[in-house]
């Protein structure tokens, strides 16, 4: 399973935010400055919201250059899963987590996650989802990322049950289990699912094969994960 990163929040904020200035234009520095100044102690809640819903359009939506020293700092720091899907606007985000965590009491950190989450549209619920693996504590903020695997926005769904090892940290067996299977429902392979090896179940290999049956009883085919899912040498690329 993808190990947890070696630096503090801070540190991973400060590494986070370094990659978005590498590519940044001045004016966006300077605002990004202004977003951090929100983020940190005493927090203000309602600039803290708007610098979180701007970041988009500051930063913009492009992919971080990965060739660069800043992405390489932050592999080395231990997020060896891929951020290149988070976008600039992603990264700041997290980072914007990551500092206010920094300054708030646990229940303060949770209220403020859930309102990012809850009252976000798509990419910032992403952000939100993405950065659970790397706040104080994550495992608090299971009910949230199990709440998330019923989405029916199929982005929202893949920000946590895709290149995320949150799930496979955290989610109890029945949770875990029932995140598989809507996947391979929905089309979305499970290769993409952080640490699956490590939570095989006789359980979830018993839906895997129910599901098959249901599938062939109807006349149709069944796909290609679940047979990895129950060892007949399928394919989970």
């Amino acid at each position: 399973m993808t190990s947890a990163p070696s630096v503090t929040p801070l540190e991973l904020a400060d590494g986070l935010l370094a990659v978005v200035r590498a590519q940044a234009s001045p004016s966006a520095r300077d605002w990004l400055a202004s977003a951090v100044a929100t983020a940190r102690a005493p927090l203000n809640r309602a600039s803290f919201a708007g610098a979180f819903a701007l970041a988009a359009r500051q930063v913009g939506r492009s992919a971080p250059d990965q060739t660069t020293r800043e992405m390489a700092w932050v592999e080395r720091a231990g997020l060896r899963w891929p951020v290149a899907p988070w976008g600039l606007d992603g990264l700041v985000r997290s980072g914007l987590l990551l500092y206010a965590a920094a300054g708030l009491a646990p229940g303060e950190l949770d209220a403020l996650v859930e309102d990012c989450f809850l009252h976000g549209d798509t990419r910032e619920r992403q952000a939100v989802l993405r950065t659970l693996p790397l706040l104080p504590d994550p495992a608090r903020f299971v009910p949230l990322g199990v709440e998330a695997c019923r989405t029916s926005v199929e982005p929202v769904f893949e920000a946590i049950a895709c290149e995320n090892p949150f799930p496979a940290r955290h989610f109890p067996e029945s949770s875990f289990n029932q995140m598989v299977l809507k996947a391979i429902f929905i089309g979305v392979r499970v290769g993409r699912i952080l640490g699956v090896e490590g939570r095989m179940t006789p359980e979830l290999r018993r839906m895997a094969a129910d599901y098959a049956s249901e599938r062939r009883a109807a006349g149709r085919s069944v796909p290609d994960d679940v047979a990895y899912l129950l060892g007949e040498n399928g394919s989970r690329a």
